[in-house]
C-alpha cells in the first residue's frame, strides 16, 4: 500500500504538480561523486552543493545539465543503484515522465504544417467513436487536447491510483491505450470542453493524440518519434519503449511504498502500457536539452506554430505561478515574474525530471532524481534550489564548451 494519505500526493504529482511532502528522509552515505574535472566558480560551486542536499535529503541520485549558449556544466551527485556504490554518472538515462507530451505535441504540431489536421479539429474527425458522441466526443478539438482544456478525466490519478497498492500493481499492468481512454470516459467528464477558465491536466488527452498520430500516419507513435525527432537530433540516449526494461547505463527507480524506514522498492521496470504517450519516455540530461533548444531554435516547427506551442494559460490558484500552453509548462517560480522558463516536468514512479529553459533561450537546465513520490519535502526545496541556481542570476560559469562539474 501506499503510506498513509500519500494517494492524492502521488496523484498531484503524476499530473505534473511538484509537491513537497513530510515523508522523513532515509538515512543515506554522504553523496557520492567524481573529483572536479576543473576548477569551480561560485555558480557551480552553488549548484554541485545543491545537488548533494538533495541526495543528503533521501534521494539515492541525481543528475543534471546546465547549458549557457555553448558552455555546459553537468554534475552528479549519490548513486544510481542502491547497494551497488555505482555512482551516478552524467549520460545515465531515466525515464522522464510527462516530458514526453513535449515531444508528442511536438509531432502533433509538425502534422498541422503538414495539413492532416487542425488544431480545431474535433477528435471525432480522426477517431471516430473513440470517445462518444453523447460525452462531448463531437466537441472536444485537438487544441483542447493539447492544452489540458478538454475535459477529459485522468485515467491514471482519477481511476487506476484510486486503486490498492496502485503503484505495484501498475508496475505490470497491460493495458491498451484505447482501454486508457475508456477507463477515463466511464469516470465521467470534469467540465465542458473548453470551458471559460476551466482548466485540468489529464494524461488522457496525450493518450488521445497518441492514438491520433498512430490514425494519421499509419505509424506506430514510437516510429513517428524516432523518425521526426529522436533520429534527426541523433537523441542517443533516448527511446520510446515497448518493453518493461530501461535499457543501457541508468538510474534505478526507486519509492519507500511501505515507510520511510522500510525497504525500498525498485520500480526501475516498469510497464509502458500504464501511462504510454503521456509519459513513456526514456532520455538523459543532454538528450532533453538537445531537444528543447532544437524546439526553440526553430529546427522542429515553423514561428506561426512554435507561437502556438508557448501561448500559455494559468493552471489555476492550486499551482500559481504556473501556465500550460501546447505540451509546455510555463512558471514564475523559479526566477520570479519578470523572468519566466518554459519547458515540462516529468513525474512516475521512481523518477522525478526537470527540463526548462529561460525565455529569453539563453540558459537551460534539465534535472532527473531517481526517486519522486515519497520524497521529502527537504529534497523538493535542494531540488528547486537547482533549478534556480542554474536559471537564475548574473553568473555564468566562465567555462568552455563541454566543462564537465563533479
Amino acid at each position: 500500500m501506499l503510506p498513509s494519505g500519500k494517494t492524492a500526493v502521488v496523484a498531484a504529482l503524476l499530473a505534473g504538480a511538484v509537491l513537497p511532502q513530510a515523508v522523513a528522509a532515509p538515512a543515506h552515505a554522504a553523496p557520492a561523486h567524481a573529483a572536479p574535472a576543473h576548477a569551480a566558480t561560485p555558480r557551480t560551486t552553488a549548484l554541485q552543493q545543491a545537488l548533494d542536499a538533495t541526495v543528503a535529503a533521501g534521494v539515492p541520485g541525481a543528475v543534471v545539465e546546465v547549458r549557457e549558449g555553448r558552455k555546459v556544466w553537468s554534475g552528479t551527485s549519490g548513486v544510481a543503484q542502491l547497494g551497488s556504490g555505482r555512482q551516478v554518472k552524467a549520460g545515465d538515462r531515466f525515464r522522464a515522465g510527462s516530458v514526453t507530451k513535449s515531444f508528442v505535441a511536438t509531432v502533433v504540431l509538425q502534422l498541422v504544417e503538414e495539413g492532416k489536421l487542425r488544431l480545431d479539429d474535433p477528435v471525432e474527425r480522426h477517431l471516430p467513436g473513440l470517445v462518444p458522441a453523447g460525452t462531448h466526443g463531437e466537441r472536444v478539438t485537438v487544441r483542447q487536447l493539447l492544452n489540458h482544456t478538454s475535459g477529459l478525466p485522468d485515467f491514471l490519478t482519477d481511476v487506476l491510483l484510486q486503486k490498492p497498492d496502485a503503484i505495484r500493481t501498475l508496475k505490470t499492468a497491460d493495458y491498451t491505450p484505447r482501454e486508457l481512454v475508456a477507463l477515463a470516459v466511464e469516470k465521467g467528464w470534469k467540465f465542458d470542453p473548453g470551458a471559460q477558465g476551466a482548466w485540468g491536466y489529464s494524461n488522457t488527452n496525450y493518450v488521445v493524440l497518441g492514438l491520433m498520430v498512430e490514425r494519421l500516419t499509419g505509424h506506430s507513435l514510437g516510429q513517428e518519434l524516432n523518425r521526426r525527432i529522436i533520429h534527426p537530433l541523433h537523441l542517443t540516449g533516448t527511446s520510446f519503449p515497448t518493453t518493461p526494461q530501461l535499457p543501457g547505463p541508468h538510474l534505478n527507480g526507486y519509492e519507500w511504498l511501505d515507510g520511510a524506514t522500510a525497504t525500498p522498492t525498485d520500480l526501475t521496470e516498469f510497464s509502458p502500457a500504464t501511462i504510454w504517450s503521456a509519459g513513456t519516455l526514456i532520455s538523459t540530461t543532454h538528450d532533453l536539452n538537445s531537444f528543447y533548444r532544437a524546439l526553440a531554435d526553430g529546427k522542429l516547427l515553423p514561428p506561426h506554430l512554435l507561437r502556438e506551442m508557448h501561448t500559455m494559460q494559468s493552471m489555476g490558484p492550486d499551482r500559481a505561478g504556473r501556465s500550460y500552453g501546447l505540451g509546455l509548462e510555463g512558471t514564475i517560480n523559479y526566477c520570479g515574474k519578470e523572468a519566466p522558463v518554459w519547458g515540462h516536468s516529468g513525474s512516475v514512479a521512481g523518477y522525478n525530471t526537470f527540463s526548462f529553459t529561460t525565455a529569453d533561450g539563453k540558459r537551460q537546465v534539465t534535472l532527473a532524481l531517481n526517486r519522486n513520490f515519497t520524497k521529502s519535502k527537504e529534497a523538493d526545496a535542494a531540488a528547486v534550489r537547482v533549478l534556480s541556481t542554474a536559471l537564475c542570476g548574473d553568473q555564468d560559469f566562465s567555462r568552455p564548451n563541454g566543462s564537465q562539474g563533479r
